[in-house]
């Protein structure tokens, strides 16, 4: 369990790049929790906009065979689809958060959309607050609609928000340059 404080959390929390992740990957009861954590965010009509495929190693290795096999069927470069693929092959666990719009709603869809983001920063961050490691990547498999439906049986409106890879960090990820925030920010009095 993390002992930094909440503040201290977050202005030093760092994803676990996938190819640190290894096994163990949450078991049911902490990942519900960790699940539970990641449903908690600003939600405008609470429509829930979201909602999680919990994928176990059996099915993320099928998810790798299928970016390779769709993604070189679609002329992908081979290079970008072997990273890609790699992801899902070193991945011991991962959640595929699918967007799940409310189309009918007077809630404008991009934000519904981010309420799902939200929901895939979150559960990397409740990862990492409960000592295991998360990455939270897209690329075209995403929103493809040959992926989608291969993989996930879904279609549009669907989309995957987030593939969050998680496991247990086999090291500590090093830092990298964060944003100068005086660059970043602009006071205004008046």
């Amino acid at each position: 369990m993390d002992t930094r404080t909440p503040l201290e959390f977050l202005l030093t929390r760092r994803s676990v790049p996938v190819r640190l992740l290894t096994s163990p990957a949450p078991e049911d009861t902490a990942l519900r929790q960790l699940l539970a954590a990641a449903a908690r965010v600003p939600d405008h009509g609470k429509l829930v906009p979201f909602r999680f495929l919990v994928l176990r190693k059996p099915a993320v290795d099928r998810l790798a065979a299928q970016t390779r096999e769709i993604g070189a069927r679609q002329g992908r470069d081979p290079d970008k689809l072997a990273k890609q693929a790699g992801a899902f092959d070193d991945a011991p666990m991962t959640v595929a958060v699918i967007f799940s719009p409310a189309t009918e709603s007077t809630v404008p869809l991009i934000e519904q959309e981010q309420t799902a983001a939200l929901a895939c920063l979150s559960l990397v961050n409740a990862a990492e607050a409960a000592g295991f490691g998360g990455h939270w990547l897209t690329s075209w498999m995403a929103r493809d609609t040959e992926f989608l439906g291969a993989a996930f049986g879904i279609a549009a409106p669907e989309l995957v928000t987030g593939f969050v890879h998680l496991g247990t960090p086999a090291r500590e990820p090093a830092d990298r340059p964060r944003p100068d925030i005086d660059a970043l920010t602009r006071w205004i009095e008046t």
